[in-house]
């Protein structure tokens, strides 16, 4: 499971640091894409939930499926970790993000988000204490 937030610089190359333990979960080969739950941020997968999300998409009626598809596939990149734990983000994805210097990413149970920091401040002062525990009750937790 990935989780906690981490602040991290983008160099002047595009590469960016990737904590510890969310390279164990991640593994050595996976997939970096646009995020695609209506947020301007990178999502990052696991080879193994890259394939349930593709499973999942495919049972989209056809329209649908292809339309996702043709957004997610043409911002899908295939990465690696260097031997100092970072990856390269693709230029296309640092330009959809945003990314300036900063980016902050959040596990976010089955795969990574990387937010350009600025971005994140904006996002994260809408989820207020109110918000979520509107949330929380949905659940009668």
């Amino acid at each position: 499971m990935l989780f906690g937030g981490f602040d991290h610089k983008i160099d002047k190359k595009g590469r960016v640091f990737i904590p510890s333990a969310f390279r164990e979960e991640l593994g050595e080969s996976f997939i970096i894409c646009r995020g695609i739950y209506g947020k301007r941020c990178l999502c990052v997968y696991s080879a193994e939930e890259w394939g349930r999300l593709v499973e999942k998409i495919g049972t989209l009626p056809s329209a649908k499926s292809s339309t996702v598809k043709r957004f997610l596939y043409d911002g899908a990149f295939n990465v690696e970790f260097d031997t100092q734990g970072r990856i390269l983000v693709p230029p296309t994805l640092r330009e959809y993000a945003g990314f300036d210097s900063e980016v902050h990413i959040i596990g976010m149970d089955t795969n990574l988000e990387i937010w350009d920091s600025s971005l994140w401040n904006t996002e994260s002062t809408e989820n207020t204490l109110e918000s979520i525990s509107s949330v929380m009750e949905e659940l009668n937790f």
